[in-house]
Order: structure tokens, then C-alpha cells, then sequence
């Protein structure tokens, strides 16, 4: 009996805790793009407590910055100083939304925000006007936070607000945000966000139209912003295609015979080796600078050798490595090359097929779980960088993951624009040319190996940014055993693996050890969500949809699985919670798509195959890389799914808001169920 009271006790908990769950998973984020966190101490100056983005030692300076002010007005000074504190709010992304330039001071509310307080609210950016605008601030932030924004004051050695906008009008235009746009503003008060009810009903289905028949494993859209996208296959070779407009029922232009690059006697081509990702610098049409991530041989081509990844810095031996199928430990390496185009960079022929500078050379222990991707970060210019585990039976048996020395099971972020010397790139232990952004998480974890920006990942297959909020950045990351699995980067985070695998605990030895704060995924589906051939999953991952196509499936996260064929739709709520749910979503084939796409004439099922990739192109219509071809998701209706919603344009990407997520003001029985989400997300880690 004991036993079987043991086991129904967990069950309910089991149960209890999927309930629950979603709740555990929200990922605010802070103004430096690092997940919030508990802090060891109380904050002594700012009024904050719980999670927060805000140690000791911020906490100190604020302090600082608050008594140079000078302030001798008691109410305008203590209104300043829960101005200065909101950068403790675990929301404080949201509330400090980065344009062209960092913000010293949060959007204020300046009109009742139904979201956060009740719509008698006092207009705090009002509020702030009325009681500072004739007082003096000795260093004030608001004038810093403007300086060259539009709508800046004209006069900027005065301390006095009335001194440097004409009246609160001005004020409030230059430094307050309505709550109508769905965004938080400060008020005040910590941010807290009402739930919304019910989640959205998912779409009825997903539309699809084939225009490509070739397998590619890459789609870049042009930099001009034109209507051509990059395409590149596994086997080494990279082509400028011509995309057909939507409705059309044009198919796209390639020709395989005339590759823009043909990389195929340097990459080595094999299930989990090859060309595996392509970027183009941001400003491509003046430069003509492109780079590609592949793999290759240095048995066969000496020139690729790097240093092995396994070495005496991360406490492993190379002479005890077994890799599969490799004469030598580290024989197949991981490479990034810059290369440029011929010609004028906006209507390039052929790119020049010499290197122009090696960025980046890796050999690996073993021959699976290298990811490869990489990308441009749409705000800060810098390439990312996405690299597995390194392979291995056993799930990382050399633990390269949580190894902050280790490049492997990590995402990099390297500035490409600053090529450090040689000489100064030896001494930084650098693995090629490159330089290391100044903000790093490095400079936070001194442990941290300079190139990494988050780390704890398996092998992240396929990750984007979104387009209309660009701090954003979802990966999927494929699982060991049991679950696949759709993470939100931050900066610095650690997404558990190999300590978990999703939420699951999978090496205890490693979880019951301090990994900091354990990020766990937004997104994502178990083994048994499947049926494949294969007999196991791996996930694909895609792209926030961002197109006016289909207006149903505005702003959810579409992602698959290689092997089912399957696709998911990811739904946040509420909005900017950084709160997610999926579901697999029906999809089918436009009946007038302009190639055949379907198993059988009578069938309106597609053909798909593997789901290598996804791809985007300058309209932000998204596109899936298939083992049959290439397709794009068209406007529902072509497939007779109802849409009932209209287009909403999504928010301009200067004002986009950071993933983020809030204490959560639930309906009747809030209290009681707020704390049983505490506890539950507590015992996370004990219930698996």
C-alpha cells in the first residue's frame, strides 16, 4: 500500500504540476538582456525584492546616482528615485524599450493603463511633470536619455524639466508610452500584467504552396530588401533565387547550374557534416561581405585544422576520445569563412569562391551535435553563432555543455566588424578573427569563455529573431530521450542541458550541483507527441510570423519536427509575457498552388518529407526547406481554412519590447494560486 499511495501521490503531482507549469516558464528580461534573478540579499535602497535585475552592488550605485541629484524637494525627489529603481524591475526590458539608443528613464504612463492599474490611475508622466518641473536635478537622466532622439529638448545645461520642453504636452510625448499599444509604462510601481482569459483559438489550419523542388538546407533574404533569397544545400553550394510575389502562381528562379558559390571541394558533406549556414553582413550591398558556417576534413584538406575542441583547458584529453567513424579525435572541424562578392555587392554574379579571412576554426570530438548556424543579431550587428555539444554517446559524457571554458553546447556571439591581430588574438586564446563584443556576459561571469552568449544547449537546431521584436531570439534545441524542445535566448542564460533535458531532470549528479539560475523552455513537445518512421523526433526549429498573409497566424512562433513532418504553433499570453503554449496544427495544399505538392492528385496533403529548415523572406512570408522541395505559407483561404481576424500590423522594430514576463494578476482565487505556482515551480526539480 505504501508503495501504491507513493505512486498515486505521484501522479497528482505530476498532473498538479502540468497545470502549473506554464506558469514557471515565463522569461522577463532586464535591460542588459540577462534573465532576472533572485537576489542573496535585500536591496537596500530600491524597493524591490522577489526576482529582480538589480545585486547589492547596482543596487549601490542607483543610490549614488539618486544623491548627486541633489533633489531638495521631497515629492519630486522620492517620484525620482522610483524612476531611477525601475531598472530593478524584473520587467524593466519593457519598461526601458531600446530604439536608437539605450533609455536612462522608463516609458512613463502617460494615460490610464488598463493593464496595469484600474482605469481611474493617476497619468504618472503628469504626474512627474507637475511635480518637477520647476525643481532642480543636479546630472538629470532625463535630459541624458534623449540626447539625439527626436523630440530632445533644445536646451541642455538646465536642471529644471520646464527649462527643456515648453510645457508637459512636449514632456510627455518625448518620455511617456500609452498603454493602448499593449506595452507596459511605468507608473510607479512594479509592473504587473492581468491575464487576458482564454488563450486565442489556434488557427484552423496552415496553408501551403509549393514552389521549389530543390532540397536546401538555407534561406537568407537578399539584404537589398528585393524579392531574391539565398538558398544553400548541405552538400557546399549557395544560389540567388528569384521568389515569385504571393498569388502569383509564379514558382521561383534558380538555376542549380550557375551556383553563386560552390564550396563542395572544401566542405565535408555527411548526415550531420556539411554546409550548414550562411549570413550576410547587414550592410552587404556595400561591402559584399558574406559568411559561411560549414564542416571539413583536414585529413583530406590540411588547411581546415583548428585546435580540438577537447583539450587541456576544458580538463579533456584528446588521446581518450572514441570518435564515430574519424580516423583521428578532432579530424572533422567546424568553420566559419568570410568571403565577398564580385561586381557591385547589390547585383552580384558570382562571389569570389578564395576565403577572404578565416573567422573561426573548431575541430570537434565526435561527429554528431555541431548545429553550425549562423547569424547577423538585427540591433546590434554582431554574428551569432550556434554549436552543439560536440556528440557523444551518452548524453555529453565530457560534460561540454555546462563547461563555461567549452565553446561546445554553447551560442557565441563574435564581432566580426574589430578583426583582433593575431598576435593579440593568441594572447586572448580567440580560435580566429574576430574581436569580442565589449557587453559579453563575460564581463559579468568572469568564468565565461569571451565568445559565449548563452550556454546548456544540446544541439540548437535552427533559431531566428523576430522581425517585430527583435530581442526575441528563439532556438529549438533537439532532445536526448523524451522532449524537444523551443528556448528565448538571454544573455548569459543557461538552458540546463545535460543537467536537464527540457524540464526533466536527466543527469542528476550534474542538476543536484549549482548550475545558477536554469532557464527552462517556453515551447516544445515529448517523443511520445510523435509518430515516425524514425521512431524518434527532432525538432525544427522556425520563425515568428510576421506577414500580413495570413492574418491568423500573425505573431505565433511556427516551428516542426524533421522526421513527423509535423508543425507546431507556438502562441504567446499574454502578450510580451514571454508566456507560451503550442499546438500541432493542420496543414495542407492550396489547390491552385503552382507546382504539385501533394502525395496523390486526390489528396490535399503535402508531400513534405523531412522538414530540414524554415526560411523567411523580406516580406516576412515564412517558408519550409523540405526533403521534396521548397514551400510557403499562403494566404488561408487558398485552402479553405476559415480566418475570420484582420491584418494587424505588427509593432515598427525601433519600439519593439524584450521578451518578458510579469507577476501574473490572476481572476478570483489570484492569492491562493500564485502561491501554489511558487511552490510547484519550486519542486520543479524534485517531482523529476
Amino acid at each position: 500500500m505504501m508503495g501504491g499511495n507513493h505512486v498515486v501521490i505521484r501522479i497528482i503531482q505530476f498532473f498538479i504540476l502540468l497545470q502549473f507549469l506554464d506558469s514557471c516558464l515565463a522569461l522577463p528580461l532586464c535591460t542588459d538582456s540577462r534573465a532576472p534573478f533572485s537576489s542573496n540579499s535585500t536591496l537596500q535602497f530600491c524597493p524591490y525584492n522577489g526576482t529582480v535585475c538589480c545585486n547589492s552592488y547596482d543596487d549601490l550605485l542607483l543610490k549614488k546616482q539618486f544623491v548627486s541629484m541633489n533633489i531638495s524637494d521631497h515629492a519630486c525627489a522620492s517620484l525620482v528615485k522610483s524612476i531611477l529603481c525601475s531598472r530593478c524591475d524584473q520587467f524593466s526590458a519593457e519598461l526601458f524599450r531600446i530604439d536608437s539608443a539605450p533609455r536612462q528613464v522608463p516609458v512613463l504612463c502617460s494615460s490610464p493603463n488598463s493593464t496595469q492599474t484600474n482605469q481611474t490611475s493617476l497619468d504618472f508622466c503628469s504626474k512627474a511633470w507637475g511635480m518637477c518641473q520647476n525643481v532642480s536635478i543636479l546630472h538629470s537622466p532625463f535630459v541624458v536619455s534623449l540626447q539625439g532622439r527626436a523630440g530632445a529638448p533644445t536646451v541642455s545645461n538646465s536642471s529644471k524639466l520646464a527649462d527643456l520642453w515648453p510645457s508637459q504636452a512636449d514632456f510627455c510625448s518625448a518620455l511617456g508610452g500609452a498603454s493602448d499599444d499593449g506595452l507596459p509604462c511605468f507608473d510607479g510601481r512594479p509592473v504587473t500584467l492581468n491575464d487576458t482569459g482564454a488563450l486565442p483559438a489556434p488557427p484552423s489550419g496552415l496553408c501551403l504552396e509549393k514552389i521549389g523542388n530543390g532540397t536546401y538546407l538555407n534561406m537568407v533574404g537578399h539584404p537589398d530588401g528585393s524579392n531574391r533569397a539565398f538558398f544553400s544545400n548541405q552538400q557546399g553550394k549557395i544560389w540567388l533565387a528569384t521568389i515569385p510575389s504571393q498569388g502569383s502562381g509564379g514558382v521561383m528562379e534558380l538555376d542549380e547550374a550557375t551556383p553563386f558559390l560552390d564550396l563542395t571541394d572544401e566542405v565535408h558533406f555527411d548526415a550531420e557534416f556539411g554546409l550548414l549556414g550562411i549570413a550576410f553582413h547587414p550592410k552587404f550591398t556595400e561591402n559584399g561581405r558574406f559568411f559561411a558556417s560549414f564542416n571539413c576534413d583536414k585529413a583530406k584538406w590540411p588547411e581546415c585544422a583548428g585546435r580540438c575542441a577537447c583539450n587541456s583547458d576544458v580538463k579533456c584529453d584528446p588521446s581518450k576520445l572514441t570518435p564515430e567513424n574519424a580516423a583521428s579525435p578532432c579530424q572533422f572541424q567546424s568553420v566559419i569563412a568570410e568571403f565577398t562578392a564580385n561586381g557591385t555587392a547589390s547585383q552580384p554574379s558570382l562571389a569570389n569562391p578564395s576565403e577572404v579571412r578565416r573567422i573561426f576554426t573548431m575541430g570537434l570530438p565526435f561527429t554528431s551535435h555541431h548545429a553550425g548556424q549562423i547569424l547577423f543579431g538585427p540591433q546590434d550587428g554582431h554574428l551569432y553563432f550556434m554549436m552543439g555539444d560536440g556528440g557523444g554517446a551518452g548524453g555529453d559524457p565530457f560534460n561540454f555543455a555546462q563547461n563555461k571554458k567549452s565553446l561546445l553546447g554553447k551560442i557565441m556571439r563574435l564581432d566580426v566588424n574589430t578583426i583582433t591581430s593575431a598576435t593579440e588574438a593568441s594572447r586572448l586564446g580567440l580560435w580566429g578573427n574576430y574581436s569580442i563584443p565589449k557587453d559579453n556576459p563575460y564581463t559579468q561571469d568572469k568564468e565565461l569563455q569571451k565568445e559565449i552568449w548563452a550556454l546548456g544547449l544540446r544541439n540548437p537546431w535552427r533559431c531566428s529573431f523576430d522581425s517585430a521584436k527583435p530581442l526575441y531570439f528563439a532556438c529549438a534545441e533537439v532532445g536526448q530521450d523524451h522532449y524537444e524542445e523551443v528556448n528565448l535566448i538571454t544573455k548569459g542564460g543557461n538552458y540546463g542541458w545535460s543537467a536537464y533535458e527540457g524540464q526533466y531532470k536527466f543527469n542528476s549528479s550534474i542538476a543536484n550541483t549549482s548550475l545558477g539560475s536554469t532557464i527552462f523552455p517556453v515551447m516544445g513537445y515529448n517523443h511520445s507527441d510523435v509518430n515516425t518512421n524514425e521512431g524518434s523526433a527532432s525538432i525544427t526549429g522556425g520563425y515568428f510570423y510576421r506577414a500580413t498573409t495570413d492574418p491568423c497566424m500573425q505573431g505565433r512562433y511556427l516551428f516542426g519536427d524533421l522526421y513527423a513532418g509535423a508543425i507546431w504553433a507556438g502562441t504567446e499570453s499574454p502578450v510580451n509575457s514571454g508566456k507560451f503554449t503550442s499546438s500541432k496544427i493542420a496543414f495542407s495544399c492550396a489547390g491552385d498552388s503552382p507546382m504539385r505538392c501533394t502525395e496523390a492528385p486526390e489528396s490535399s496533403a503535402p508531400a513534405l518529407g523531412y522538414i530540414f529548415s524554415f526560411g523567411e523572406d523580406n516580406d516576412k512570408d515564412v517558408y519550409l526547406l523540405t526533403q521534396s522541395g521548397v514551400y510557403r505559407v499562403v494566404s488561408p483561404s487558398r485552402c479553405n481554412y476559415a480566418c475570420a481576424k484582420t491584418v494587424a500590423s505588427p509593432p515598427p522594430a525601433a519600439s519593439s519590447p524584450r521578451p518578458s514576463g510579469a507577476i501574473l494578476s490572476r481572476a478570483p482565487f489570484g492569492i491562493l494560486v500564485a502561491m501554489m505556482m511558487f511552490l510547484f515551480c519550486l519542486v520543479l526539480h524534485e517531482v523529476f
